[in-house]
């Protein structure tokens, strides 16, 4: 079985703690080669402690691209610069794994689409929860529901550091020029501006947090009932920190929420209602590996009760998305997370922006 080998941009907390873990439990389908950031710091510490060779830790992802012997990249470095990456790996011939959002511009979506579509590599998306086994069965489910009434999206959580101080040690940056952090900066505004225009900074923040946060919710609502016909209601309050929304799929109605507070909780889940029968699926942080994500299923159950089945399995997401992963590129499949899928999560945000300036 053919070892992918696999090049690391970015090597910040979503690497250190969730995907060389995942890579070594599936180190008979992967090898971490070579890593790329733009900390010395964090550089090192993490090629210390994966035993990654000196001569195969870069700077530039330039030059991490160019080795022979990466097939596969992981793009895990900030948001604004993921497309330029994306399309370099995809000019050299290496697949691609990259960490929500891919983008941030639908004139960017479009650029990696088409990149993707005449070449022979492997996009895949990161939106890890669609990959969980409890959110495939889920789906599967929903499928055989005839009569959807009602929907539920729903994530409210604290702040990843609640999460990962009390059980990860993580390798932190403390060579980053100001220059730099002004770069990153700039690049973001920016992308943002070129995706919704010039607007109040309470809508920028939602922007932000419909990226990183809502991607996940919202491409698992995506696949689990489909697009929504249209947007119905959207609104955000404590500049951008908290945002609601109404999504109307004809015969009926979705409704989501989302938002960070100080409560060291991961509370989020998806549920599908109908007449006789509601499933619901239930995160945790990802922050701590292999916590379960439950499936439930409650069922009527004659004139006085009902039926209630609740499972979960031990796999972790990220392990179950890294198998897609390779799954994709050994057998040429467009992965369920593709460029092309990504950019309707785009479409709706700005879609509820829309809604939100009116």
């Amino acid at each position: 079985m053919k070892k992918l080998r696999v090049g690391i941009v970015g090597c910040g907390e979503a690497t250190q703690i969730l995907h060389l873990p995942s890579l070594y439990q599936l180190r008979d389908k992967f090898e971490a080669v070579a890593l790329c950031d733009i900390s010395r710091t964090v550089m090192n510490g993490v090629g210390n402690a994966w035993q990654i060779p000196a001569e195969k830790r870069f700077l530039d992802y330039q030059e991490l691209i160019a080795q022979d012997d990466v097939d596969a990249v992981l793009i895990a470095n900030p948001n604004a610069y993921h497309k330029e990456i994306i399309l370099a790996a995809i000019s050299a011939g290496k697949h691609v794994l990259v960490e929500k959002p891919m983008c941030i511009t639908l004139e960017d979506a479009d650029e990696i689409i088409a990149a993707d579509a005449v070449s022979d590599c492997v996009v895949q998306v990161g939106t890890m929860r669609r990959y969980s086994p409890s959110f495939v069965s889920a789906c599967q489910l929903v499928k055989e529901m005839e009569d959807i009434n009602l929907c539920q999206v729903h994530d409210v959580i604290g702040r990843n550091s609640q999460f990962i101080e009390a059980t990860s040690n993580v390798i932190h940056a403390d060579d980053i020029t100001s220059d730099q952090i002004e770069a990153l900066r700039q690049r973001t505004n920016e992308s943002i501006t070129a995706a919704i225009g010039v607007v109040p900074d309470a809508l920028r923040n939602t922007y932000n947090l419909l990226l990183g946060l809502s991607t996940h919710d919202i491409s698992a609502m995506r696949e689990l009932i489909g697009m929504p016909e249209r947007v119905l209601y959207a609104a955000q309050k404590y500049n951008g920190g908290c945002i609601t929304a109404a999504f109307d799929y004809g015969t009926f109605i979705c409704h989501f929420e989302t938002g960070t507070n100080a409560v060291a909780e991961f509370n989020a889940y998806l549920q599908v209602n109908s007449r006789e029968r509601v499933v619901r699926v239930e995160y945790d942080t990802p922050y701590v590996r292999n916590l379960p994500i439950y499936l439930e299923v409650l069922d009527a159950n004659g004139r006085h009760g009902v039926k209630r089945t609740r499972q979960h399995t031990w796999s972790d997401p990220f392990v179950e998305e890294w198998l897609a992963f390779y799954d994709n590129v050994m057998n040429k499949k467009t992965p369920k997370t593709s460029p092309q899928d990504f950019r309707h999560d785009l479409e709706l945000f700005q879609m509820m922006i829309d809604q939100m300036e009116r």
